[in-house]
């Protein structure tokens, strides 16, 4: 595997995120009784978590390979996963009224995240 340019990985997550922001937004304009107002938040909880999780696995992927590269990838799925479960857990606890609107959301925008982290790490 050769070095990639953590730059490029941060531009197309900079431009994925504001996709989604704008999908959001639109979402919450267009049925507000569906959507949650913490749209906006969630889109910058993943846009921070996967930048985490591309450049810890990007960040040398020269010096690692093989088992050492996909235990690493593991290991930040893992990481995001555990976060993004303890982030869903307290929102739902502390915003009792709107739980079900923010789970919603939360997870059809972790599933785009986690779809756009894999293509963004295979076309590699």
């Amino acid at each position: 595997m050769t070095k990639v340019p953590v730059r490029k990985f941060v531009y197309q997550l900079i431009v994925f995120s504001v996709i989604m922001a704008v999908a959001g937004v639109a979402f919450q304009w267009m049925v507000p009784q569906y959507a949650s107002p913490a749209i906006p938040f969630i889109v910058i909880f993943f846009f921070l978590i996967t930048l985490f999780t591309l450049y810890t696995v990007l960040r040398m992927p020269h010096q690692i390979t093989g088992k050492k590269f996909i235990a690493g990838y593991m290991l930040s799925r893992i990481v995001k996963i555990f976060s993004t479960f303890v982030f869903l857990i307290l929102y739902m606890i502390l915003n009792k009224e709107d739980r079900w609107n923010f789970a919603g959301a939360f997870m059809v925008i972790y599933f785009s995240y986690s779809i756009f982290e894999i293509l963004a790490l295979k076309k590699q």
